[in-house]
């Protein structure tokens, strides 16, 4: 039986939170460490089961990873060619983060691997990344219409190429950048819309020579990564949850620290400015080349917006929370431009605008997006259908409804936010396991 919460009013948010390490920075710091030539220290590392699949899998290639306490990790780089080959397939679990990018990285390797995943990850599209693979030289096999598992056949001659991705995807970019690194030639990426530049700056960090800015990467094979020490930033996307439920919230003032601010992943934060939030930032700087803030959030009641198409590519991940915000917001909130939320974890357009209606929102989908009505919610039952964003942002809205919410379908949680029910529990909300 499925994990289910229970979400019921709560108590203004207060006090200090820290929220876990950033998925992003964790997947590739696992991911350059293995490859580069020397030790790489990791602090701040997500302990949430997509990362540790990452790190389990490179371990399977020969890898050694350490962890001397929890949320660190000591990696003993191979080098570029220094992987080697599993007898078993790689489980990327949840992470469609390391299923992609781990495609682009083993086109370049001179053995097979076959890469497998649960039930909602063989359901997401992967031709996206198989494509442009191809196109460079690689050798690539899925199911019918690009779904996993997908197996890399082995010694692919790869070629750089020039690209533009069809979606706006950083993880579809990042695979082809890491194809690249084994590639001949440049390999130049263009995207219709800029998206997160986490790869292109650790690549940087860890020195391979690489030329980019919003919507274009280049580099060229035949150079080296070396050894880097990274402090891992707190996650945006886990702090999403908190942001929008402070906001919400009368009485709050919460201050959430050391937050992760890579421009090409705060769209949230934009937004929830545009409909009044009060959200400040205090003590900027830097950590592993990623603007780090912390963050002061306290309530206000916010306004419905046209959200700008331009933030969108920039909170891709964050809508399933900025949908709680607009259903508590005075008048109504439009999003477009957003066709991707329906190929994550789940078709998120779908899963949270039915979620809400449950709980008495006015919600009407679109192709690419939504029309919420915002107004109160009252309790009842919804369903995450297994996303791990979907059930913490209904667990938010159980603390501004009327009545109890049940969440079903909470097992994902624990690949991006490892410990939120206590965190969020500690901090006011009312939520507990059924």
């Amino acid at each position: 039986m499925s994990l289910i919460w229970q979400a019921s009013a709560g108590r203004p948010l207060k006090g200090e939170i820290t929220v876990p390490g950033d998925k992003s920075v964790s997947h590739r710091a696992i991911m350059l460490g293995a490859i580069a030539e020397g030790v790489t220290r990791v602090s701040g590392f997500l302990e949430g089961e997509d990362t540790l699949a990452t790190a389990r899998i490179f371990q399977q290639l020969g890898v050694r990873i350490e962890t001397p306490s929890p949320s660190e990790r000591i990696i003993h780089g191979v080098g570029l060619h220094g992987l080697k080959a599993s007898n078993e397939d790689l489980d990327c679990g949840n992470a469609g983060t390391a299923m992609r990018l781990l495609t682009g990285l083993l086109a370049g390797q001179n053995f097979r691997s076959k890469l497998v995943g649960d039930a909602s990850l063989s359901k997401r599209p992967m031709k996206r990344v198989i494509e442009p693979l191809s196109l460079m030289g690689a050798s690539l096999q899925s199911e019918p219409n690009g779904l996993p598992p997908l197996i890399i056949n082995s010694k692919n001659t790869l070629q750089g190429i020039d690209y533009k991705t069809e979606v706006a995807s950083a993880q579809v970019k990042s695979a082809i950048l890491l194809a690249g690194l084994y590639a001949k030639g440049e390999t130049t990426v263009y995207e219709p819309h800029p998206t997160r530049d986490y790869t292109e700056k650790m690549l940087a960090a860890f020195g391979w020579p690489i030329e980019f800015r919003p919507g274009h990467a280049r580099l060229s094979g035949g150079h080296r990564l070396q050894a880097k020490d990274i402090q891992v930033p707190a996650d945006f996307s886990s702090a999403a949850f908190f942001i929008v439920a402070a906001t919400l919230i009368p009485g709050s003032d919460l201050l959430i620290k050391s937050v992760g601010m890579n421009p090409r992943r705060t769209g949230l934060l934009a937004t929830l400015q545009l409909m009044g939030a009060d959200i400040q930032k205090q003590n900027s700087h830097e950590q592993a080349g990623e603007p780090v803030a912390d963050l002061r959030v306290k309530h206000v009641v916010l306004t419905g917006i046209e959200v700008p198409e331009s933030i969108v590519p920039d909170m891709i991940d964050e809508f399933p929370a900025l949908f709680v915000a607009a259903a508590f917001a005075k008048g109504e909130t439009r999003v477009s431009g957003a066709a991707e939320l329906r190929v994550k974890e789940s078709d998120r357009i779908a899963v949270m605008s039915q979620a809400l209606r449950e709980l008495g929102a006015q919600i009407e989908e679109t192709p690419d997006g939504a029309i919420i009505q915002g107004g109160n919610l009252h309790g009842g039952e919804a369903d995450s259908h297994g996303d791990h964003r979907i059930a913490m942002s209904l667990a938010i809205a159980g603390q501004q409804a009327s009545g109890v919410v049940q969440i079903n379908d909470c097992d994902n949680v624990a690949t991006s936010f490892p410990g939120f029910l206590e965190l969020s529990k500690s901090v006011g909300f009312e939520l507990h396991i059924k």
